[in-house]
């Protein structure tokens, strides 16, 4: 039987099955492309949206900060007149009035949110490793313990003001009535004890977010670690320092980040606990903005304060992130009695 193959003639393409050792070259399906685009398609209104609620005002507030923005172009502050960077020269000048008081309310939003983060991660983390372990009522307690962190900012912080009254308030009335710790009853929402008033309403919101994303964390340690640490000798404190510090360290590095965003930004809390004009111990930037911009109608100053804010948090952002991820990343150096088992054996 004679096989017959066709000459192709000019112009005509062949047609026929590749040989097994013919490579083929690279083919997109249709279906593929719409898997990979569907993931774009469903993030697209959450897009918009982020668009619309943070990047459009961010933008209007960067192009304000270049305006003389007061009361007098309210209706219509596109008519401003240009100024270009003398609201920023303006607000850092710390020599000036405007300068002074920007530079005293950053130096007391730092202190606040060092003590308060601080304060925050030392009492989640220890709680949440007294809660790592099962014993009866742990349920219970687990709930008790993010009560702070469920209840709205302004019904809690609310209830704290009460608390901090002078004649009639709970603290008072612990302080000094019942256990003596105090001549007289102190006032916590002016002068300097208005600092510690904040701070403490501070961690006490705060710190039940440290105690959710630790325990969440320490979930993923695993027990047989802690059995063999144990029978090496190791006693509670250094299972803690061997073992479960170093494996939250990535949890702990999103949540110290995370609190310190949200502590420096604090707006809620100490304008629902002191008003308008909060106490110079207590006064934070961000209600120092809010008292330039809406109490002395200078919008372009204020404007301009909170670009040099944001500049701030994006610095510190990236620097923190290149450290801690300079520090994962670098390998542990071996230790001497490492050393001597490796090179015994």
């Amino acid at each position: 039987m004679t096989t017959t193959t066709a000459s192709a003639q000019p112009g005509e393409r062949t047609v026929g099955k590749s040989s097994p050792g013919t490579a083929r070259g690279p083919r997109r399906r249709p279906g593929r492309i719409r898997r990979i685009g569907l993931p774009y398609l469903l993030l697209l209104p959450a897009l918009l949206l982020e668009l619309l609620v943070h990047l459009v005002p961010m933008v209007i507030g960067i192009v304000m900060s270049f305006k003389e923005l007061t009361q007098f172009y309210i209706r219509d502050w596109t008519t401003a007149p240009w100024t270009g960077l003398d609201n920023f020269t303006m607000s850092v000048d710390f020599d000036a009035p405007v300068g002074e008081a920007l530079l005293h309310s950053f130096l007391v939003t730092c202190a606040f949110t060092i003590l308060s983060v601080g304060l925050c991660w030392l009492i989640g983390t220890a709680a949440a490793i007294c809660m790592q372990d099962a014993f009866r009522g742990r349920g219970l307690l687990r709930a008790i313990f993010l009560v702070p962190y469920a209840l709205p900012v302004y019904a809690a912080v609310i209830t704290w003001a009460f608390m901090f009254q002078h004649d009639n308030g709970l603290v008072n009335h612990v302080l000094h009535d019942q256990l003596g710790l105090t001549d007289k009853p102190s006032f916590w929402l002016i002068g300097d004890n208005s600092f510690v008033a904040l701070l403490v309403v501070s961690v006490w919101k705060g710190w039940p977010f440290a105690f959710l994303i630790v325990m969440a964390g320490l979930q993923n340690i695993p027990k047989e670690l802690y059995e063999a640490a144990a029978l090496d000798g190791a006693g509670v404190w250094q299972q803690i320092r061997r073992i479960t510090l170093p494996s939250l360290r990535p949890v702990n590095q999103v949540l110290v980040l995370v609190l310190f965003l949200w502590t420096f930004n604090d707006f809620n809390t100490p304008f629902v606990l002191f008003g308008k004009a909060a106490p110079e111990a207590a006064d934070l930037i961000s209600i120092h903005i809010y008292q330039s911009s809406f109490v002395t109608w200078n919008f372009g100053t204020g404007s301009a304060m909170s670009v040099l804010l944001l500049l701030f948090l994006l610095l510190v952002t990236g620097v923190y992130l290149f450290v801690t991820s300079r520090a994962t990343r670098t390998p542990r150096a071996p230790r001497k009695h490492e050393e001597r088992r490796t090179a015994d054996v």
